[in-house]
């Protein structure tokens, strides 16, 4: 995003085993799959998954980007791909998998979905395994603890000597790693929050934009802030199957008209409550 930032990260063999076994039982979400799927056209000549549905595979909750209210999945990210359903005259379905399965590419070789929407980051790293859109979103990373910790950075944390916590396979993960942190790791952020929460660590790292909707929450914001912003310069980019160019084009030229019409403005003031950066 542009005030604000986001990001997720990597695994290794291990995360991309538990992938392939994740892919081969079954998924939960708003859409479940067991028999092969057979392909199915639709405007511009893009193939997918399922006809007439522009299959999404993401990782539920990751608030504001995608998460659960009244019985269906919604958040920005959602909103940014409904973008091309519509160029292609079709719907989304949206199928809540493990995020290594995302990032590794597994989920889109095995015709899990068309695209991967979650929060992801585009790295040199994923781009092995899936190719991007253009980027949609400035990210950035955020340390958030409880109100008088006296933490204002990472240099902080290390000095007080105090447990830091972040999300598996994330690319806040991997930024601390980098500065040779060996954090707790946790599932998903509904667990890093409540590892916070419960005293498993002092700090958590985490995507700026989450941290900021979770402290929107009274009881959360009355115990907790952000008390530090790390500027990591990622950039949010939705994923495809290597290769799939066609449906490339729909989805940059959607995000491209977004953009230039105030579609994207509107989407972004919608789950943000402030107007996008201008570059």
């Amino acid at each position: 995003m542009a005030p604000w930032s986001t990001t997720r990260n990597a695994a290794g063999i291990g995360a991309t085993a538990l992938a392939t076994a994740l892919l081969i039982s079954a998924c939960g979400g708003g859409s479940t799959t067991t028999a092969t799927p057979s392909s199915g056209g639709a405007a511009g000549g893009v193939s997918l998954v399922h006809p007439g549905k522009l299959t999404t595979c993401t990782n539920i909750p990751y608030e504001p980007f995608q998460f659960n209210q009244g019985g269906k999945v919604v958040g920005f990210d959602v909103d940014m791909v409904d973008l091309a359903a519509k160029k292609l005259g079709v719907t989304q379905d949206i199928v809540d998998i493990d995020f290594a399965a995302i990032k590794s590419g597994a989920a889109l070789n095995a015709r899990k979905c068309d695209v991967a929407a979650a929060g992801m980051t585009i790295t040199d790293e994923r781009k092995k395994n899936i190719d991007f859109s253009i980027p949609y979103f400035d990210a950035t990373q955020a340390l958030m603890a409880k109100k008088g910790s006296g933490v204002t950075s990472l240099d902080d944390v290390k000095a007080k000597g105090l447990k830091l916590g972040a999300q598996a396979s994330t690319t806040g993960l991997d930024y601390v790693k980098g500065k040779g942190f060996d954090p707790v790791e946790f599932a998903d952020s509904p667990k890093e929050l409540l590892g916070l929460q419960t005293g498993q660590v002092d700090v958590i790292v985490q995507d700026l934009p989450v941290v900021l909707t979770w402290l929107k929450k009274p009881d959360i914001g009355a115990k907790f802030e952000q008390v530090a912003n790390l500027d990591t310069g990622e950039q949010y980019g939705i994923g495809m199957k290597k290769g799939n160019t066609a449906l490339a084009k729909v989805i940059n030229d959607a995000i491209t008209a977004a953009k230039s019409d105030g579609t994207y403005a509107a989407i972004y003031k919608k789950w943000f409550g402030t107007e996008p950066k201008t570059s």
